[in-house]
């Protein structure tokens, strides 16, 4: 039969799949028409219960994922390590991130996504509180158990989006995934601000890591589409340059207080805590401030033309470069140009967190979408901020010409610079996505449609879609 075929495309696990977004907090038995938003098969207050749980274990994510960057000049001074191995600490995370997204993209398309979740969040959280007993003449441990940590959340993160978009649709759905990313930069921020002030009021950096702790604690539709795979690029220039900054940005003040005689040069311990401080604090208020405008904008934009998600993501990495730029050039002249040129970079940097999954979900199946957030996280980590902090070390390490105080700033400046380039290339592939969105998602919607019977209404939800077009043959798929 119809239902049969289309099982045995989804494979042994495909009832586990139709059952388990109730059991993660809330399904998605939802009849979609073609002109008007569904509402979802379980209660309004259960499924936003199930969003903040989300987002609050989304949060706690990114302040892990940051905290090491707020105490990057203690663990530099405490292991005795240079630039090169610093940015080491990133790049080892991020590669074991996305490697291992898609193997939890595929089982979280046919598996329990509940049961992968919590093991996933239990292992990150064992983890970090481990990395913060590394001895110090063992710094390798430290690069393995942040390795680690990239299995935990590579867990989350390819699922999480997922189960909110089962609960929602259209308008409905791009509000919560704007809940959701509202994490990310507000996360990143309390990373740095509460890992730098913990380390620094108990006077070991390793309290930064364990604090964390105790606040806790498919396959593709249709690669042939030139937005998608665009989109993923232009992402990917977002998350080259905001890994560089995250890790980078408040040892680069820091230095530069320290080259224009504002601060004595470290000798000891809590070396940026003000630093880390300030930056974090304006990494949160231009996150919310980012992903606010980027949505509103874009719903106003669709009033007049239905490319408006690729062309507001552009208009921020576009705007963001000029801002960054300066930021890092006036960093030795004024340091309250440099803060005010930051806080407008990252609010137009942040202005596409939201959107650019929203533009992924409505080009992918319900039954893909899993693998298909796995994919983009392979591809934008790969390229991006898997290798962009040790490349800026690297640059930095390569520019030094002496130990001083002017190197030592100099170098790192010259090599943050790539960022503002990078953010130019990204805003260009966003443009080019513009020209092929209308037509993608117009493909999109009808694939969808085309795995439905006769007038009735689907009986097992979007997630049970065939995979098949209307011809009975397989669209271009990954």
């Amino acid at each position: 039969t119809h239902v049969d075929e289309k099982e045995s495309l989804l494979g042994p696990c495909s009832k586990l799949y139709r059952n388990e977004a109730e059991e993660a907090g809330g399904g998605a038995v939802a009849q979609r028409t073609a002109e008007e938003e569904s509402p979802s098969g379980v209660s309004k207050a259960r499924a936003l219960l199930t969003v903040l749980v989300l987002c609050y274990i989304n949060l706690l994510n990114y302040m892990d994922r940051f905290t090491v960057a707020g105490v990057l000049p203690d663990i530099e001074h405490y292991f005795g390590i240079n630039d090169e191995k610093s940015g080491l600490l990133q790049t080892v995370f991020i590669c074991s991130y996305m490697f291992l997204a898609p193997v939890f993209g595929y089982l979280g398309d046919r598996c329990n996504r509940k049961y992968i979740m919590s093991f996933g969040i239990a292992f990150w959280s064992l983890v970090t509180l481990a990395s913060s007993y590394t001895p110090k003449e063992h710094f390798w441990v430290l690069l393995v158990t942040r390795g680690l940590v990239g299995i935990g959340e590579a867990s989350y993160s390819t699922i999480a989006p997922t189960i909110i978009a089962d609960l929602y649709v259209k308008r409905q759905r791009t509000n919560m995934l704007s809940v959701f990313y509202f994490a990310i930069p507000v996360g990143s921020g309390l990373g740095y601000i509460v890992g730098s002030q913990v380390g620094a009021a108990a006077q070991d950096w390793h309290w930064a890591l364990r604090n964390i702790l105790t606040s806790l604690k498919r396959v593709l539709f249709h690669l042939c589409s030139y937005s998608f795979v665009l989109s993923t690029f232009g992402f990917t220039a977002v998350a080259f340059v905001t890994g560089s900054l995250a890790l980078w940005a408040p040892t680069f003040l820091l230095r530069a207080a320290v080259f224009t005689g504002k601060r004595p040069p470290c000798v000891e311990g809590n070396c940026a805590s003000s630093e880390s401080l300030i930056f974090g604090v304006i990494t949160c208020v231009t996150g919310v401030l980012g992903v606010a405008s980027g949505v509103q904008l874009s719903r106003q934009l669709k009033t007049r033309t239905a490319k408006a998600d690729p062309l507001v993501c552009a208009a921020g990495l576009l705007l963001s470069a000029p801002f960054l730029y300066l930021a890092i050039v006036f960093a030795q002249a004024s340091t309250t140009a440099t803060y005010v040129f930051i806080f407008l970079g990252e609010t137009f940097l942040s202005m596409n967190w939201a959107i650019v999954a929203d533009i992924l979900l409505y080009v992918v199946v319900p039954t893909r979408r899993a693998t298909a957030e796995a994919f983009q996280i392979v591809i934008s980590h790969l390229l991006g901020d898997a290798g962009s902090p040790y490349l800026i070390g690297v640059v930095s390490d390569s520019l030094k010409q002496t130990e001083s105080f002017l190197w030592q700033f100099r170098s790192l400046q010259l090599s943050l610079l790539l960022c503002s380039f990078v953010a130019v290339i990204g805003g260009g592939f966003f443009l080019a996505t513009a020209l092929f969105i209308e037509k993608d998602r117009h493909r999109a919607e009808n694939y969808v449609a085309s795995g439905e019977t006769g007038g009735a209404p689907p009986s097992r939800g979007p997630m049970s879609l065939t995979l098949l077009t209307t011809g009975g043959t397989e669209r271009c798929l990954f």
